[in-house]
């Protein structure tokens, strides 16, 4: 997996105080993207454990609530499989860290069992993901008033609910 770059300290993608990975590679390439080249798979640098220790030691800083995975696209195959080992550590050694996803991809149609970005550790990610935004950027439903997403069609989505009901709750996030 490569990644564009990490944001320490940012507030703009998601809740309070985070870090923020962005990884590369996305086949949804939105019209309007902002940041279209993080849709070339080996774009950036290449994630490693030490980009790995890097954020782990960072999130430890308490001022942190959390990690945000956007992209690019957290939900590619091959970016799911390195994200999963990153989310097992951030679980494991900072349990009081919340996660949110980013995906151009929609959780009830493509991430579930037969779903196009399906695989063996999707279930995985979203079951320790706090906060889902799913949906493709759409240009023509832009709205720069929204709540820490770019247009209209997108959700925030209230993980922990909507895998304990089975069915979306979305966060009130999208008032």
């Amino acid at each position: 997996m490569y990644i564009g770059e990490i944001i320490t300290t940012d507030c703009a993608n998601g809740e309070g105080i985070r870090v923020s990975l962005f990884v590369s590679g996305c086949t949804n390439r939105c019209k309007g993207c902002f940041q279209p080249q993080t849709w070339d798979f080996e774009y950036g640098r290449l994630y490693t454990s030490e980009t790995e220790e890097f954020i782990i030691r960072e999130l430890s800083k308490s001022y942190y609530n959390g990690l945000t995975v956007l992209g690019g696209e957290p939900f590619e195959p091959s970016n799911q499989r390195e994200i999963v080992k990153l989310i097992r550590r951030l679980c494991k050694e900072l349990p009081e860290r919340n996660l949110w996803i980013y995906t151009g991809f929609t959780y009830e149609k493509d991430l579930v069992p037969g779903g196009c970005r399906y695989i063996e550790c999707t279930d995985e990610i979203l079951n320790n993901t706090d906060i889902l935004v799913d949906g493709k950027f759409v240009e023509e439903l832009r709205n720069i008033s929204l709540n820490f997403r770019g247009s209209e069609n997108q959700r925030i989505i209230d993980m922990k609910k909507t895998r304990k009901t089975g069915a979306i709750v979305l966060s009130p996030l999208n008032d």
